[in-house]
């Protein structure tokens, strides 16, 4: 009951997804200087601590750095730094680092069996279903639903927002709770492997 009400928000959603302004990487690069110092200059980012965001599909980062900027995220450490953008600013922010190729990472031998089998088949015990029906089997995301690019991405950035999602914390995933009803039965064992399987996908 519950896969079916997950399904079903998702089909609403993606019916409500609004039209995202076109975005010109050229335009979105100077604005990008601040964002370097945690994202790296092309989206790589040099720590776990920060989202790697290259390659991540424009519909996802416009649609996050909206919700940044009008507090509907929370994002302690970008606190004030979208204020004085437009939301054309953000567009073209979005678009340049969409450009850019994502680096893949490496999964911990030891916890890509129990890795994958969450990303590709969910687990059935729990009604948690798999990861790679949003998201794609390769991890590449879906861009025109605005489903996030999640392989390459850093564990520990991975660990903390599914972990917010679990409590509450992040509740940005619409009415639809998609991501909130698919982590709250997570254990911390399972998140473990699921982001270090996600770190090496491709």
């Amino acid at each position: 009951m519950r896969l079916l009400r997950i399904i079903v928000s998702t089909i609403l959603f993606l019916g409500s997804f609004c039209a995202f302004a076109s975005g010109d990487p050229e335009r979105g690069e100077p604005l990008t200087l601040v964002c370097s110092a945690c994202h790296g200059v092309d989206g790589n980012s040099p720590m776990g601590t920060f989202p790697n965001i290259a390659g991540q599909n424009q519909e996802y980062l416009l649609k996050q750095l909206r919700e940044i900027k009008s507090g509907a995220r929370a994002a302690m450490m970008m606190t004030g730094i979208l204020d004085n953008l437009d939301d054309q600013q953000l567009s073209d922010i979005a678009a340049f680092y969409s450009q850019h190729e994502e680096k893949i990472g490496q999964a911990n031998p030891e916890l890509v069996g129990l890795g994958e089998s969450i990303y590709r088949a969910g687990i059935k015990r729990k009604k948690v279903a798999a990861c790679a029906a949003c998201h794609s089997p390769d991890g590449s995301g879906n861009g025109p639903a605005g489903f996030p690019m999640l392989r390459g991405q850093w564990p520990d950035y991975t660990i903390a927002q599914l972990q917010a999602f679990r409590s509450g914390q992040r509740h940005n995933d619409g009415d639809s709770r998609m991501m909130r009803l698919t982590a709250m039965d997570l254990s911390d064992q399972e998140i473990e492997a699921l982001a270090s399987y996600l770190h090496g996908l491709h």
